[in-house]
């Protein structure tokens, strides 16, 4: 019985559409620059040049997630796309470890209804733009767009976009200043 149940999680491993810890027939291979890249270009939409996924890292629907060049995807990171909406980062793009990426919501609108029976909202894109700088334990939420060159601060709940050069820090997410303010 053991062997069998080996067996059928070596090859979900090797066929899901995710990469994380919970995968250790295809995790293994993210501690190898070498076999971490091959594995990144076969699942994800798009893996970059430079581009680095950390042992630790999960990313659910991989095939819409775009990760550009010399982008750096630090342990404890997790990005969850879906069916329905992707996650595009872009090239030269900064995150700390444990920043959350987030398509979806559970709706949460009617009280005759439990909410885990409610479902979801629709699905949106999240984009990050070139150059930006998301820092360790931030989250960002359905629909956001993080201009060129912005910064998030540290441990942030980004709900709504954020303009190109512009600082965020917080929850929720607010103006701090232009990062090109004296």
């Amino acid at each position: 019985m053991l062997i069998k149940e080996v067996y059928k999680k070596i090859l979900f491993c090797n066929t899901a559409d995710r990469i994380g810890p919970d995968m250790p027939f295809s995790h293994w291979k993210l501690h190898f620059k070498s076999s971490m890249t091959k594995l990144c270009k076969k699942k994800f939409k798009n893996f970059g040049l430079g581009a680095d996924f950390r042992a630790g890292a999960y990313a659910v629907h991989c095939s819409n997630i775009s990760i550009g060049k010399n982008v750096v995807v630090r342990p404890l990171t997790m990005m969850f796309a879906d069916e329905f909406a992707g996650i595009t980062i872009e090239d030269n793009v900064m995150m700390g470890a444990g920043v959350h990426f987030y398509v979806n919501n559970h709706r949460f609108d009617r009280r005759d209804i439990p909410l885990i029976e409610q479902g979801y909202y629709p699905s949106e894109d999240i984009l990050i733009k070139e150059g930006a700088w998301i820092g360790a334990n931030s989250i960002l939420l359905p629909g956001v767009v993080i201009g060129i060159n912005a910064v998030i601060g540290a441990g942030s709940v980004v709900t709504k976009d954020v303009p190109d050069f512009a600082i965020y820090a917080g929850v929720p997410a607010r103006n701090i200043k232009k990062n090109n303010d004296s």
